[in-house]
């Protein structure tokens, strides 16, 4: 009987740490907001991933201490263009002269799109990391690290659009796109000789759970078939370790067909049942509260959700109208009769109703009638309070990785506090 594996594998990513630690005889891996690879062969080195631009003196300390081939490396490969991935190619350049950048074909694509809406993505991924990075920071002042190395945003001198090949010191690699899964350029780097996978974060950030088909930060939705064909693709290359994104190696063939399996059919099952109901005339919010995984293909949701994705494929395929009221096609918000709410009702009565809702278990509602009273200069302290009791039971009834998150920073600037936007160019 299956046991899945995200119940022994931990879910929230951290950034890099000094002290890597040696996969087996020719590959080293650094752990990090993105897990970084080092693989060594008799005439040099291919490093996967070099991290955010400030983990990546990390990542080379620890390569340094645990390899020789640190100072040798002859390609440097992104397994998707995302700012954790391509943060610390030059770092790397900088100290191997003539180090080869390859990457997938929309590579350039993806990191101008990155740019394009990074200040967005600063102040709406900071609930979530700022205070992590804070602590962070702090820890490599500890150790000594204080000049903080930049932000690259560097351009590959070679692209690929289906498969290219490598091969160094007797090694082959084979790097496979797979894009759309999870960046318009993921990539997978496959050792045939040796049957080893190098993923990336193709399947999501922790193994085994349901993917962030659109992610709280904010981003391009990811069509659901995609990341289910993802899946499939490396089940096809039928390899007997994965090493992944994030945390430890994933070993056995059986183990990785059958996680790959139940992640395939999870997302396949989501999918159908959504449009299913789509089809039947269900109303959104209907679909994401019935739509549920059977235990065949049982998988985390300690990242994505699976009402989450229920979202995802329905506005996907149809868009942000949901025929639920003119007011949608409009530009002004409910919020903007908030006033007139209150003084039609009275701050007391609606305050009386949300803690009535709150008490009877109906924490959601309670919420909806508590942004009528709080969004006001100065709200009843009693409304204020009973919002952060709420956000306390909420973030009791999750493991999510974004919720929880999400609710504790809710807490947080429900008391008074602020959470700046994040620095990702050499800034702690």
């Amino acid at each position: 009987m299956r046991t899945p594996i995200y119940k022994s594998r931990p879910v929230a990513p951290s950034a890099a740490r000094f002290g890597g630690e040696r996969v087996n005889d020719f590959i080293v891996m650094s752990e990090g907001t993105s897990n970084s690879y080092l693989i060594e062969t008799a005439d040099g080195s291919v490093l996967l991933n070099t991290g955010m631009g400030f983990e990546a003196p990390v990542h080379y300390a620890n390569y340094r201490a645990l390899s020789s081939a640190s100072d040798a490396m002859v390609y440097v490969i992104t397994s998707q263009g995302h700012v954790d991935h391509v943060g610390g190619v030059q770092f790397f350049r900088d100290r191997n002269p003539g180090l080869h950048y390859v990457a997938q074909a929309g590579n350039r694509e993806h990191q101008a799109y990155d740019a394009l809406l990074q200040e967005f993505r600063a102040q709406r991924s900071a609930f979530r990391f700022q205070e992590a990075f804070q602590r962070d920071f702090a820890y490599y002042a500890e150790q000594g690290y204080t000049e903080i190395n930049p932000q690259d945003h560097p351009v590959p001198d070679t692209t690929f659009e289906d498969r290219y090949t490598l091969s160094l010191g007797g090694l082959d690699l084979e790097l496979i796109a797979v894009p759309g899964a999870e960046t318009n350029d993921s990539l997978v780097v496959w050792l045939p000789q040796h049957r080893i996978c190098l993923t990336g974060n193709l399947f999501g950030c922790p193994f085994g759970h349901f993917p962030n088909l659109s992610t709280v930060r904010g981003d391009r939705y990811r069509d659901a078939l995609t990341c289910a064909e993802a899946a499939q693709r490396v089940m096809d290359l039928e390899p007997q370790v994965i090493l992944y994104g994030h945390h430890a190696p994933i070993i056995g063939p059986d183990l990785i067909r059958e996680e790959l399996t139940a992640y395939r059919d999870a997302i396949r099952h989501v999918h159908d049942a959504t449009v299913r109901g789509m089809n039947e005339g269900k109303d959104l919010h209907t679909l994401m509260r019935e739509i549920t995984l059977p235990p065949d293909c049982e998988v985390g949701q300690g990242y994505g959700k699976v009402s989450w994705g229920v979202r995802a494929i329905w506005e996907n395929y149809a868009g942000w109208f949901h025929h639920r009221s003119t007011t949608e096609l409009y530009n002004v918000p409910p919020e903007a009769i908030h006033q007139d709410l209150i003084e039609l009702a009275g701050n007391g009565k609606l305050l009386v109703r949300a803690k009535r809702k709150a008490a009877a278990g109906e924490l959601e509602q309670a919420l909806h009638l508590l942004d009528i009273v709080l969004d006001q200069d100065h709200p009843p302290a009693a409304a204020t309070q009973l919002a952060v009791d709420i956000h306390r039971q909420l973030l009791q009834q999750t493991d999510n990785f974004w919720l929880a998150g999400w609710l504790e920073n809710r807490i947080k600037t429900l008391r008074g506090g602020n959470t700046p936007p994040l620095q990702f160019d050499g800034e702690a």
